[in-house]
């Protein structure tokens, strides 16, 4: 059961916060709080990249098959 609340769902977001190459904070949620949390980072880390993505990585099926 633990392993289905951990798997991210095809909508959520990622929202990462770099130090150089070096990820301090990693977050995972449906897109309007992803959005909200990204906002929240931007102003607390403001000279620090700040990154939002799909949570799940799109996989190009033709790739997949060669």
């Amino acid at each position: 059961m633990t392993a289905l609340a951990e798997t991210p769902q095809p909508t959520e977001r990622r929202v990462r916060v770099w130090f150089g190459e070096h990820v301090i904070a990693d977050y995972t949620a449906e897109p309007v709080k992803a959005i909200r949390y990204q906002a929240a980072m931007t102003r607390r880390f403001y000279s620090l990249r700040v990154t939002i993505e799909p949570a799940v990585p799109v996989v190009n099926q033709d790739a997949a098959d060669s």
